[in-house]
């Protein structure tokens, strides 16, 4: 197929533009700045905004699929919740015009029980333009992408790396289940030629159940460092993302959010995506020990 792939200088986009050229597809690459692309050969590259429309018209012209990779936590004018949701209803409208059947969209899981923080909530109001927009639209949704280039894991191993003493807000005890990388890439290519996902929303998660403590002492320990953990039963969460976003040396606009996303548990509603798809998953510890030697062969990491 021709698919364009927006948001293509991101992690998840360059690391799934290879993956798809080398299942046969003739890819478009799509981004604000072609400086930050990586040269990839063979990849037709188009510059322009998903906010404003400009450039993708001639992008989409002639695709069969699209992957909508783009989410706005910039500081700005507008909120963050603006922003997506004047995106993505400009991608939506060139999209149906252009013709494109599936549009692909990588969202954020939702607590089962309790209010979506206002993160999440725009991921769904996202998935919603997105998915009305064409007929056989996907959406994946995921909690914590362990990679090397994922920001929040790079957030939580910089906290590891970075605090003598992990102290845990109450969201301690709550639980996820965080997924490798490569399988997000793996279910993101499939979900593009799978019949039986056309419009769905689909939960995706690696096979371990994991509270947050449980997660920061799993990569503590495979870093090989010494670090006690402390719980104190707030939440703190506007004061936590401060602390925590100038600890990791992250933006307070990306961390704040997702701290506020951490109050109740984000599981998938059910185990379908992986065999629907047709992709094998792996474990934590593993993801782990592959982002770690990912990370450290482009730059050290202090504690290990």
């Amino acid at each position: 197929m021709e698919i364009l792939v927006t948001g293509a200088s991101g992690y998840v986009g360059s690391a799934l533009i290879p993956r798809l050229r080398a299942d046969g597809h003739a890819v478009r690459a799509f981004a604000r700045d072609r400086a930050r692309l990586a040269p990839q050969p063979g990849v037709e590259v188009h510059t322009g905004d998903v906010l404003t429309g400009a450039g993708l018209e001639q992008a989409l012209a002639g695709c069969q699929a699209a992957y909508y990779l783009v989410h706005s936590m910039e500081a700005g004018e507008d909120s963050f919740r603006e922003r997506d949701r004047r995106a993505a209803t400009t991608f939506a409208r060139a999209a149906r015009a252009a013709g494109v059947r599936r549009v692909v969209y990588l969202g954020g899981l939702v607590p089962a029980n309790g209010e979506a923080s206002p993160h999440l909530a725009s991921r769904l109001e996202v998935e919603r333009i997105l998915l009305e927009a064409a007929p056989e639209g996907v959406a994946l949704r995921a909690s914590i992408v362990i990679a090397a280039r994922s920001r929040s894991f790079r957030f939580l191993v910089r906290l590891v790396e970075r605090l003598p003493v992990l102290a845990l807000p109450a969201w301690r005890d709550n639980r996820t289940q965080p997924i490798d990388g490569r399988d997000v890439v793996a279910l993101l290519a499939r979900a593009a030629v799978v019949p039986e996902a056309a419009g769905r929303s689909l939960d995706i998660g690696g096979p371990d159940v994991l509270t947050y403590r449980e997660m920061v002492e799993r990569i503590r320990d495979l870093m090989l460092v010494s670090r006690p953990t402390w719980g104190f039963d707030r939440t703190l969460t506007r004061l936590s993302g401060r602390l925590g976003a100038a600890v990791s040396g992250e933006d307070h606009e990306l961390v704040g959010p997702l701290m506020e996303g951490l109050r109740h548990d984000l599981l998938p509603r059910d185990g379908a995506a992986a065999p629907l798809l047709g992709v094998r998953l792996h474990r934590f510890d593993a993801a782990v020990e592959r982002a770690l030697r990912e990370w450290e062969a482009r730059e050290p990491l202090a504690a290990r």
